[in-house]
């Protein structure tokens, strides 16, 4: 096997938690969990884990460049443990993976799309928190998407993210 490295895309995408979803939060609201980060007073997303788009495109990243599935089949919801996970947890577990498919990840960058919160205050904390969890320098960028579309109307998140993996040494 040559040992070239490989890039993967992915892009996530939540719609922030409904109204009946925030009532029937202890707090009256569903948190935000984004980055790796708890953001205090912002409504949080969707989903079956905790939502956080940024965490989930850059383990869907990996697993793309290491031609290891995809969040579905890695952490779906056939997963009943992995209801209400973190972020966090899901992109160290996925490096995890991809560390045991043969693959060391070399960098993730990831592009976080919306309004709201406004990223940039804690874009280094952010990135401390990804990069311990996958074990590789994770970057994340923040735009909006100039009032356009789901993002726009702050109905949602969205995240795109690339990764760089190399193959490790060992057995495959």
């Amino acid at each position: 096997m040559t040992m070239i490295p490989r890039t993967g895309i992915s892009v996530d995408v939540h719609a922030f938690a409904s109204d009946q979803e925030c009532a029937e939060h202890p707090d009256g609201l569903v948190p935000l969990h984004l980055a790796g980060l708890l953001w205090e007073g912002e409504r949080g997303l969707s989903g079956h884990s905790d939502g956080d788009v940024v965490a989930h495109a850059a383990a869907d990243a990996l697993f793309s460049a290491a031609g290891c599935g995809d969040l579905g089949s890695n952490f779906g919801t056939d997963r009943p443990e992995m209801a209400g996970a973190s972020g966090v947890r899901i992109l160290s577990e996925a490096a995890a993976i991809v560390r045991a498919a043969g693959f060391e990840p070399g960098n993730v960058a990831v592009q976080l799309i919306g309004q709201r919160p406004r990223f940039s205050p804690r874009r280094q904390e952010a990135e401390e928190a990804l990069s311990r969890a996958a074990g590789c320098p994770v970057s994340v960028a923040a735009t909006t998407s100039d009032r356009l579309g789901f993002t726009g109307r702050d109905e949602g998140l969205a995240a795109m993210a690339t990764a760089l993996v190399v193959p490790s040494a060992g057995p495959r």
